[in-house]
């Protein structure tokens, strides 16, 4: 018997789930085990600690048979998260990721300097966007708006909380989401001295706005 895919709130025994979507789709929608030593680094920065620390606003898509296939994690107050990814989740992960460990230059190494600064996150063109959030779907779970479903289900939840606003940061080289961003009424938002590389986008969290 085939049971509808539903959105519900994350569980613990999710975990192992949420790292291996996390980890298929974290270049740029494909998968990145193949550049990585430890691919595990990548669910340790985005995925893990928002699941951990904020329980209450990460969501998944579940295929009807208990599986997570995809994803959406937020925070609803950027700094408090950076403050607690670092007194919080970082004393968790740093056996297996030490801070400066990775052979310089490589994604692996890119990747624990991101780990060791959560303070990056705290932006100032961003605080009318307090929250924030990471949103990932397994390939085949893509196209079939299942998206916007996560994506409207967090923006629910943090409506509910008071928070106006929410950002997101992303990859130019990502077309395909930029795209469903866009679609979904994010706007870009200028960050002088953010890497070229990426763009901040940001949204009510109203879901008509």
């Amino acid at each position: 018997m085939n049971f509808p895919a539903t959105i519900r709130p994350y569980r613990p025994d999710d975990r192992a789930a949420l790292d291996d979507i996390c980890v298929r789709t974290a270049y740029n929608g494909k998968d990145a085990g193949p550049f990585y030593d430890d691919p595990g680094i990548l669910p340790a920065i985005f995925a893990q600690p928002y699941a951990a620390l904020e329980p209450d606003l990460a969501f998944v898509l579940d295929d009807g048979r208990g599986q997570a296939v995809g994803y959406v994690v937020g925070v609803a107050d950027t700094p408090r998260f950076a403050a607690e990814f670092r007194a919080e989740w970082l004393p968790r992960v740093i056996g297996r990721f030490p801070e400066g460990g990775g052979v310089p230059g490589t994604p692996d190494a890119e990747m624990r300097r991101l780990l060791h600064d959560p303070e990056r996150m705290i932006v100032a063109e961003l605080a009318a966007y307090p929250a924030h959030l990471h949103i990932d779907l397994l390939p085949d779970w893509q196209g079939r708006g299942y998206g916007r479903k996560l994506m409207r289900t967090l923006w629910r939840a943090l409506a509910v909380r008071g928070v106006p606003a929410v950002h997101l940061v992303m990859a130019r080289a990502n077309v395909p989401a930029r795209a469903f961003y866009d679609r979904l009424g994010f706007h870009e938002i200028e960050v002088p001295d953010m890497d070229g590389s990426v763009a901040c986008l940001g949204r009510s969290t109203d879901p008509a706005g």
